[in-house]
């Protein structure tokens, strides 16, 4: 039986466009707004990336750092991601989600009791930015058992040998670092390389779905229209910054920002 993550890429497919994953961090900038862009953005998105919040990131660039601020100074904790999942997958046009984080937060957790709240309140997949392969073998077994689509990630400098053993290992999603930095960086290759690179990967990773992230933004996302997937997220989340600033409402702005990147895609 096919996961609704899989689902969701055939349906792209077969509309002869990428899919289009977006990335927010949750409570940010409160737990009622952080609900309302979810359901607003599914109007647009096809997968929904949720962050949750943390003070020691390792790939997170300012813009997300400055979410989970925001987040984190409200109160806000791992119970209450999961509350906002389990509240949004109520919603009449919920969208796959994927949540997104820190091993440590999931250790001390604890790793069974995690994957089964996750799978309770609706979670379909997950990436744990710092848990990489082959540490994350058990826990990626684990979720598999409980039909949650552990996420691992490639990068431009990951080894071919190394490459074909994560992918063999991974389920039905791979994410493909498309550069060397931070998120929200500015592209430091153009997008004929970064697609020459992911078309070489894909050459190994056939059958199973893959997403480019980091410099995936407005002005870029174009290029990559022969993507199976397309990541943006420091892009909404500066979004949600910008709106705040200019007390605007910050479902409305950013459900116009994925409105204009569905535009770009299809």
């Amino acid at each position: 039986m096919k996961s609704q993550i899989s689902l969701a890429f055939q349906k792209c497919k077969k509309e002869n466009r990428p899919a289009l994953l977006t990335y927010t961090v949750a409570g940010d900038n409160s737990k009622k707004k952080s609900l309302e862009i979810l359901k607003s953005i599914s109007n647009h998105a096809d997968i929904l990336e949720i962050g949750f919040p943390h003070n020691a990131p390792t790939a997170d660039g300012a813009q997300i750092q400055n979410s989970s601020y925001r987040a984190l100074k409200n109160g806000f904790k791992l119970k209450d991601v999961f509350q906002i999942v389990k509240n949004y997958k109520k919603s009449k046009n919920a969208k796959p989600c994927i949540l997104m984080g820190y091993y440590q937060m999931v250790y001390r957790y604890g790793e069974r009791k995690f994957v089964k709240e996750c799978r309770k309140v609706g979670v379909n997949g997950l990436i744990v930015v710092d848990l990489p392969w082959p540490d994350n073998k058990k826990f990626s077994k684990l979720c598999k058992k409980n039909s949650i689509t552990f996420v691992q990630l490639l990068s431009p400098t990951t080894s071919k040998e190394r490459m074909k053993k994560i992918i063999k290992d991974s389920h039905d999603l791979n994410y493909f670092i498309s550069m060397l930095s931070t998120t929200g960086g500015k592209l430091k290759v153009s997008p004929k390389k970064i697609l020459e690179n992911y078309n070489k990967i894909k050459k190994i990773n056939k059958s199973k779905n893959m997403v480019i992230g980091f410099g995936i933004t407005n002005k870029t996302i174009g290029s990559f229209k022969k993507a199976d997937g397309l990541v943006v997220g420091s892009a909404l989340c500066k979004g949600i910054s910008d709106s705040i600033k200019n007390r605007q409402n910050p479902v409305i702005k950013l459900n116009k920002m994925v409105k204009a990147l569905r535009r770009k895609i299809v």
